[in-house]
């Protein structure tokens, strides 16, 4: 039976801290001996601190000075848009706190929120028109972070961007792949509004590959740059994937968003709407495939909507509550995760909506080929004798069935879409992402370049910041023979 949870709504759930607060808890930061933090270094294959290198202690001394003017000088010499990762980052430099390893890590996260909350508050975030332009122009197609990251730092430069985005709106995945909960998107409008005055063209509902082919972009302009993330979806093919009922995670989540906005954010009319495409999910039986993030947000925003239940599966075992021996610090912490998605679940149905080591083996339809249930398998891990290499296999005999009226597949995303990449004649690795030589940005194509998860796979927004960042600079280099980004 659900619970009715108490001011449940798609406002942003993020809650400022007041500046004493911050203020108090960062002093220790200064008593740190080797910042692990600011390194954004790859230990064991994963990331350890942060990949745009921040300097995390400086400005966390200038917090705890109270300094936040300064703070937000020093922070926006590395940082191109705190004010998204402050909310929808897993916070990299935390875990790697020197803090964290016998104590509790400095809020650098909340930090970077009061500081960047702060310099908008009192006038300090601007994007100024460049005194001189270059003469050169660039194309950026994609208007995500790593897009808009390039052309930030592009357009400052004095050369003039044109950023190419196919939806209605600016902002790629921050828009349409994250709830308005976890990121409000007034917060993008009031930086895209910013990046607007100081010249960059937004085009939107444009299609490149389609509606605009890449010759002309490349008679036109310069440079391009390719920021179209790794938009791809996973599918999950079993029997009966033709039902009516199956939707990529990412097609549900724009849905919503898309709606919320243009009902000027009204909650309570998005969480008593009728005409989603995937229907009235009051009272209906929601299974998200995937445990990711995406995954999480989909069980938030069916839980809004009204479901009567929604179950979370996940292919891997779950993992442990703390830290393995084999897993030490500053390795990226292999831990169990609850995010908000799944504490609403647990408050709104007295359980966590995660069964692991568990997939779809069969969707199963009514007569009208609406999905009424699916079948579930146990997963088990097996080597395999011809590759050597560990794989989840099902479970004989393990099935389970389970009623479901909204399956959403959040299993990831396989790489860059075709359209673009045959259209530029673009190299792309066995993965299907766009391919460079190892830490540049330039493909196989002169003058075309890429950036984000596009160049990189699925990966965090920090990422895709750091990538803009890197490919504006190494656009810029191209352009005028060196760059000062």
């Amino acid at each position: 039976m659900k619970k009715q949870i108490e001011s449940l709504n798609f406002e942003e759930f993020h809650k400022m801290p007041s500046l004493e607060e911050q203020t108090k808890c960062t002093g220790s930061c200064n008593n740190c001996g080797v910042p692990f933090c600011q390194a954004g270094m790859m230990i064991a294959g994963m990331a350890s601190g942060c990949p745009l290198h921040n300097l995390i202690p400086e400005t966390n001394q200038l917090v705890a000075q109270g300094n936040y003017d300064q703070a937000y000088k020093r922070l926006s010499g590395t940082h191109s848009f705190p004010e998204f990762t402050c909310r929808v980052c897993p916070a990299l430099c935390e875990h790697a706190c020197t803090g964290g390893l016998h104590g509790t890590p400095i809020p650098t996260k909340e930090n970077e929120m009061a500081i960047i909350e702060y310099a908008y508050e009192n006038g300090l975030v601007e994007e100024k028109e460049p005194a001189v332009r270059t003469g050169k122009k660039v194309a950026v197609i994609g208007s995500g972070p790593s897009g808009l990251a390039t052309a930030q730092l592009l357009n400052r430069r004095g050369h003039s961007v044109t950023v190419f985005e196919r939806s209605d709106r600016v902002g790629g995945l921050l828009r349409y792949g994250i709830p308005n909960m976890k990121l409000d998107k007034r917060v993008i409008d009031r930086r895209i509004e910013l990046m607007e005055k100081a010249g960059v063209e937004f085009k939107t509902s444009v299609n490149v590959g389609v509606d605009v082919k890449a010759k002309d972009l490349l008679k036109e302009y310069d440079r391009i740059v390719l920021c179209c993330g790794a938009s791809n979806p996973r599918d999950l093919n079993a029997p009966g994937r033709d039902a009516k009922g199956i939707y990529f995670a990412v097609d549900f989540l724009k849905e919503v968003t898309a709606k919320l906005i243009d009902n000027d954010y009204d909650s309570d009319a998005i969480m008593s709407a009728k005409d989603f495409t995937f229907g009235d999910l009051t009272g209906k039986n929601v299974i998200v495939v995937g445990g990711g993030d995406t995954g999480n947000d989909c069980v938030g925003t069916s839980i809004r909507l009204g479901a009567a239940s929604v179950t979370q599966l996940e292919m891997m075992p779950e993992p442990p509550k703390e830290r393995l021996e084999s897993n030490p610090w500053p390795e990226w912490p292999k831990v169990l995760k609850v995010d908000y998605g799944q504490k609403e679940a647990i408050a709104a149905y007295g359980h966590d909506p995660r069964i692991y080591k568990t997939t779809v083996k069969e969707f199963v339809k009514d007569k009208k080929g609406q999905l009424k249930s699916v079948i579930i398998v146990s997963l088990e891990s097996k080597k395999d004798e011809k590759t050597g290499r560990m794989n989840m296999v099902p479970v004989e005999g393990s099935e389970k069935e389970l009623p479901c009226d909204l399956l959403l597949i959040a299993a990831g995303f396989l790489g860059s879409e075709s359209t673009i990449t045959s259209d530029f004649v673009v190299e792309c690795n066995a993965r299907t992402n766009v391919s460079t030589a190892d830490g540049k940005y330039e493909t196989s194509v002169p003058r075309v370049f890429t950036a984000g998860d596009m160049h990189r796979g699925q990966s965090l927004v920090v990422w895709a910041i750091a990538e803009g960042r890197g490919a504006a600079r190494a656009v810029d280099e191209s352009l005028m023979g060196y760059t000062n980004l």
